[in-house]
């Protein structure tokens, strides 16, 4: 039951975490925190993925899900960086 109830805190707190930095975006237009919304998006899908896959659907493995989606969460913010590194050497 603890672990259940780590994961699904996980997903919680992710999602918040990307809704709190969409809604600061959405006020301030600072394309740093768009780019933190959605990675933290991402990662919470990760999150709810491991959910579905450790507590829900036990007999399918959706581990390549699990890792596609953190990529993807990793790849975008790094994109953010470098596209807004770029920006401001201009």
């Amino acid at each position: 039951m603890f672990p259940a109830a780590v994961y699904v805190l996980c997903f919680l707190t992710s999602a918040c975490c990307a809704w709190l930095l969409g809604r600061s975006y959405a006020r301030s237009r600072e394309r740093l925190l768009l780019w933190s919304s959605a990675c933290f998006i991402l990662l919470a899908g990760n999150n709810l993925l491991l959910v579905m896959d450790l507590l829900i659907f036990t007999d399918v493995n959706l581990r390549i899900g699990r890792l596609l989606l953190s990529l993807s969460a990793i790849s975008v913010l790094l994109f953010g960086f470098i596209w807004d590194l770029e920006d401001d050497a201009a």
